[in-house]
């Protein structure tokens, strides 16, 4: 089921990380920082490729791409399924950003209860974060987005596939992404055919992505002091 409520819609005291959460905020930043792999686009970097790896484990998917942004992952859906500029996507109950951002990118966005979701999400905070394996258990969709921004470590949100086109889509629009990466260390260009005409800044920051991987590992302890 998906919930109607997006994060950044809460109140400022929903937000509010507090001592009753699952763990203790210095322990997961301490962990990060100490990993010696801070910057996004570092070879050896490991925090991405974990709360990928975690994200798949969840999800029983083969292929998950971070973004920094929920908008960037509903670009990533998008794109990754060829539904473009002047075509249509479809989306239950949509909410009002949602609206506004694929307007944007010049897709018309119907809203029906007959017509397949182009992608389906859920929408992760505080309150059901324990719960977010039944949460998901009923997602089936091609393109399935988890927003994790609503733990207030920053946007983050990330999309889950079996569809391996759909990774390589979605991954290659991000700047720095695993294909220009792999063009920076090799000094060849791969994969031309999926090569989109521009490239957004969606690449997470390792920082983000090891707090909400530690925190989702996390889900169901105590917090600790």
């Amino acid at each position: 089921m998906v919930q109607k409520t997006l994060p950044y819609e809460a109140s400022t005291e929903e937000k509010t990380l507090t001592k009753d959460h699952y763990f203790s905020i210095s322990f997961v930043l301490s962990r990060v920082l100490n990993t010696g792999v801070i910057m996004s686009i570092e070879k050896n970097e490991n925090e991405l490729k974990g709360l990928e790896n975690t994200v798949k484990k969840i999800l029983n998917k083969k292929y998950a791409v971070l973004f920094n942004s929920y908008t960037g992952a509903i670009n990533g859906a998008l794109w990754g399924q060829d539904i473009v500029h002047g075509e249509k996507a479809y989306l239950q109950e949509p909410s009002l950003q949602e609206e506004k951002f694929i307007k944007w990118l010049g897709i018309e966005l119907v809203n029906n209860n007959i017509q397949e979701n182009s992608f389906e999400r859920i929408y992760i905070d505080w309150d059901n974060l324990k719960d977010i394996d039944t949460l998901v258990s009923s997602l089936n969709s091609d393109a399935i987005i988890i927003d994790f921004t609503g733990l207030g470590f920053g946007p983050c949100a990330a999309l889950a596939t079996n569809d391996e086109f759909i990774w390589k889509k979605s991954e290659r629009l991000k700047i720095f992404g695993a294909f220009d990466l792999k063009t920076m260390w090799t000094q060849e260009e791969t994969e031309l055919e999926v090569q989109p005409g521009v490239q957004f800044n969606y690449r997470l920051s390792p920082l983000v992505a090891g707090c909400v991987k530690l925190s989702v590992l996390r889900r169901n302890r105590v917090n600790e002091n």
